[in-house]
């Protein structure tokens, strides 16, 4: 029987031993959990002698031989299975073949250059990338910055080979040398899971470049926002627009989402009787589903919105099936906030630390409840699911505070508990 395990039972494996799909497939787990792809099969026979009554007796035995698949997750279990079938087709055919000897003679006369199984890499992985931008990245950093090995055989890439691609950015461009470098990385570990390099990965950071290449993490920055004293001022300019892009941002202060969750809401998201905006898991960060509760304001902007509705989009784009632009919201947040902070203009995500500084500055909410309320994870699993049925009045709470010193309705320490 073929395709026993699930690709759940192959995520969750977590006990040393072998689990098997059937056919020959197994999946090896080893005792500090890392997990790999073994074919087991049967090619040729080996001669044993036992002395049975003090005469040696021969007699020929199958060899039993075990092939290597690669490792997981960099192999899937749909992967492994087409490895899988493969090897078993060989062992089908007449005369039958080894596929170890196969695919070793597959590799040595392929001879693929980096360019060439790049290109292939990519071709098949970012068709998983939901953000065009990210694709198009991808594919310049690693076309512009690795030239250098772009025809050089795959197998025959080393260490310094890498080096001549990430030195003359690694000062000067910390931020995308350390991409070119990940990306490399995960380009030759692929390349090794499918027989086409063999050894080390000479693009690896620790017990490699990380003692070559100097560290060029900077200290990590946050994103500038707009203090909390400033937002009244703020939405009070933006109430007196009727553009969308102000409405929008209105909406996305009053609730602590995202850009992108903000813009993207579509009207199945909302539930107007319940005062609900509902994100299911695909369109958040975490990807968990998460309950906004809306304030009246923000539900006034959602009823706004609703009568003159043109598209499942609550914010439609100019085409109509597109969600509303970032573009055109950092303009508005621009125009309405041209002041900079440390030198930087502020930014949309700010919001959302400007919430969290409130509630910690000017509220006794707990601590828990406002990182709930900006879909960040507290505790553990069971926790958060406790916390799933009983935070959402509490949190109702919260955002109605928020929302009432957004709009000015007060500015005084809310002394509410949460």
């Amino acid at each position: 029987m073929l395709n026993k395990l699930t690709a759940k039972q192959v995520k969750d494996a977590a006990t040393k031993g072998r689990l098997g799909d059937g056919g020959g497939l197994y999946l090896n787990v080893s005792k500090t959990g890392s997990k790999s792809w073994r074919f087991i099969y049967r090619f040729g026979f080996k001669t044993i002698t036992k002395k049975i009554g003090g005469v040696d007796v021969s007699k020929e035995v199958p060899v039993r031989k075990e092939l290597g698949l690669g490792a997981y997750p960099a192999v899937t279990l749909a992967a492994a299975r087409r490895k899988a079938e493969e090897a078993r087709g060989y062992l089908a055919e007449t005369p039958k073949r080894d596929p170890q000897l196969v695919w070793k003679a597959q590799t040595e006369v392929k001879g693929l250059t980096f360019g060439e199984y790049a290109e292939r890499f990519m071709d098949r992985i970012l068709k998983d990338f939901r953000n065009p931008k990210h694709q198009k990245q991808w594919r310049s950093t690693l076309t512009t910055y690795c030239k250098s090995i772009w025809d050089m055989d795959l197998d025959k890439i080393e260490t310094p080979d890498i080096l001549e691609c990430l030195e003359p950015i690694w000062a000067e461009k910390p931020e995308t040398a350390r991409r070119v470098r990940e990306r490399l990385e995960r380009v030759l570990d692929a390349a090794k899971s499918e027989r086409f390099r063999t050894g080390d990965n000479p693009a690896a950071w620790r017990g490699n470049l990380q003692s070559i290449l100097p560290n060029n993490r900077r200290a990590k920055t946050h994103h500038a926002a707009v203090p909390y004293a400033d937002i009244p001022a703020l939405m009070s300019r933006l109430s007196k627009s009727d553009a969308t892009s102000a409405n929008v941002l209105r909406f996305l202060i009053l609730t602590g989402a995202r850009s992108s969750e903000a813009r993207g809401a579509l009207w199945s998201e909302i539930d107007m009787d319940a005062a609900t905006w509902t994100l299911p898991p695909d369109r958040m960060k975490a990807k968990r589903e998460h309950v906004v509760p809306l304030s009246a304001p923000a539900l006034q902007i959602i009823r706004d919105a609703h009568e003159v509705q043109r598209s499942e989009l609550v914010w439609p784009g100019r085409s109509g099936d597109k969600p509303f632009s970032e573009t055109a919201l950092r303009k508005t947040l621009r125009y309405y906030y041209p002041e900079k902070i440390n030198g930087r203009f502020v930014t949309l995500h700010g919001f959302r630390s400007a919430l969290r500084d409130w509630a910690g500055d000017k509220t006794t909410f707990s601590r828990e409840v406002a990182e709930l309320s900006i879909a960040h994870a507290v505790g553990d699993a069971l926790e958060r699911a406790y916390r799933r049925g009983n935070a959402i009045e509490k949190r109702r709470a919260l955002m109605g505070a928020w929302s009432d010193y957004c709009t000015g309705t007060t500015s005084e320490v809310v002394k509410l508990h949460g």
